[in-house]
């Protein structure tokens, strides 16, 4: 059991290639996991698309994470406005784990919940991490999605996330090995 008080905001390679990063959410846990499959949920933290509920199934994200700010900040060199990728169901237990391929690499990221209070713990691993770059660059967005997405839940304010993706992705190469 992950003590509370000692959860890092960033995320650590459990793996070589396998990046895991915690939050501890407001709950209910039924409010966190539709913020994970509700595609108009989700597109205000992470990316928008319909997802059947069903292991198996396919589905598309679509991100366009100038839309998460408003202003929307400056975008990095080399990213544009809208950013597509399918995807497939490949684990489902509501509201507890969700499972899902990543890109054309054969990885995959997990969600899993676990009530703990009146908070819950979401744990996203993302497996099979292709290179360094894919590591930062992968670091750095799961890490401000999630600071969007506790935003969302908290209304607390936050860092816009080109400028705070741009800060992370800088901290990371320092955090994660060459």
């Amino acid at each position: 059991m992950t003590d509370i008080a000692t959860l890092d905001r960033y995320g650590a390679l459990t793996e070589p290639a396998t990046l895991t990063i915690r939050r501890l959410l407001p709950g209910p846990v039924d409010r966190v996991w539709a913020y994970l499959v509700d595609g108009e949920l989700r597109r205000k933290w992470l990316a928008a698309g319909a997802m059947e509920m069903k292991a198996g199934s396919s589905f598309e994200l679509v991100w366009r994470n100038g839309e998460l700010d408003d202003p929307p900040g400056q975008r990095p060199e080399g990213f544009s406005e809208e950013h597509r990728m399918a995807g497939q169901v490949l684990e489902i237990d509501p509201p507890r784990r969700l499972v899902i391929t990543w890109g054309t690499e054969g990885g995959s990221v997990a969600f899993d919940l676990e009530p703990r209070g009146d908070k819950v713990l979401l744990t996203v691993t993302h497996r099979r991490l292709v290179d360094r770059n894919s590591m930062l660059n992968v670091s750095a967005g799961w890490h401000m999605h999630l600071d969007v997405l506790a935003s969302r839940l908290t209304g607390e304010p936050r860092e816009t996330f080109w400028s705070g993706w741009q800060r992370l992705r800088d901290e990371y190469a320092g955090r994660l090995p060459a």
